[in-house]
């Protein structure tokens, strides 16, 4: 009985680690993504707008694409 015991409290420790992480790194996830929002076409307009400049649909497909290009050469 003293094993059984045992190996329940194990298994009821492991589960509620799994639920707890989960639901901090989803937080976790969630306050970055508030903090650092992904850039997206329109607001690469509004800046190129800010900026004075006329944002035409090549410049903007430009940008994304350097800053895609960016990216992947940041994660290898």
């Amino acid at each position: 009985m003293n094993t059984g015991l045992v190996v329940l409290f194990i298994i009821i420790a492991l589960l509620l680690g799994a639920v707890g992480g989960f639901f901090f790194a989803k937080k976790t996830f969630e306050d970055q993504l508030e903090k650092n929002p992904p850039v997206n076409e329109d607001m690469l307009r509004m800046m190129m707008a800010q900026m004075g400049q006329k944002p035409s649909e090549k410049k903007v497909r430009q940008m994304m694409q350097n800053m895609k290009s960016q990216n992947t050469k940041k994660k290898k």
